[in-house]
């Protein structure tokens, strides 16, 4: 069975972001060769990726650079190759590129169209707070993955701000040297 799940960085006190979108507070980690290491294998995974305009077009503005593909090869190839879905009132069409392909824009969030979208492949939704609310709340997301990073925000974009009470079962636990601690969540239906 295809699943979609969350793949989010949050800070301790549980932001995704700070007030104004900032997210350069998960980047200034101490180098961690066991969690660069567990990052690359989890890239690989083929998968269809999720996210809403303005993760997107962060990612975009990103990934597809030599100076992704360089740093973090494996990484990038999937990002870069694997089916995307943005969903955008804005964006209304999508240009292929070299090292950026497989794009495919929605309006709306239409429970109908994400569980077609969901029979053709796994999806995983990275960053996209508003997304990820919004599925949620549909009973659309079946795992939850969180990176909680060691800082504390004190103000920012609530990850779980909004969403409706959804009980877990926790899959896998993890913590690493630079700080960083890995929980993976099931909803309890799924078990």
């Amino acid at each position: 069975m295809k699943r979609i799940s969350v793949f989010n960085y949050i800070s301790l006190d549980g932001f995704f972001a700070g007030p104004n979108g900032e997210i350069d507070w998960f980047y200034n980690l101490p180098k961690d060769d066991e969690w660069e290491s567990y990052t690359q294998s989890a890239a690989g995974a083929s998968r269809t990726l999720m996210y809403g305009r303005t993760t997107y077009e962060m990612m975009k503005s990103y990934w597809p650079t030599m100076e992704a593909i360089k740093s973090f090869p494996e990484m990038a190839n999937a990002i870069n190759n694997n089916p995307k879905i943005v969903f955008s009132k804005t964006l209304t069409e999508f240009k292929e590129e070299e090292n950026w392909k497989n794009v495919i824009i929605l309006n709306d969030i239409n429970r109908e169209e994400i569980l077609k979208q969901k029979e053709k492949d796994d999806i995983v939704i990275l960053g996209s707070g508003s997304i990820i609310q919004q599925l949620a709340n549909l009973d659309l997301i079946d795992e939850y993955t969180v990176v909680i990073v060691p800082i504390i925000l004190g103000n920012g974009k609530s990850f779980f701000k909004n969403v409706n009470t959804t009980n877990l079962d926790l899959v896998e636990a993890r913590s690493f040297k630079n700080g960083i601690i890995f929980l993976s969540y099931k909803r309890k239906e799924l078990r």
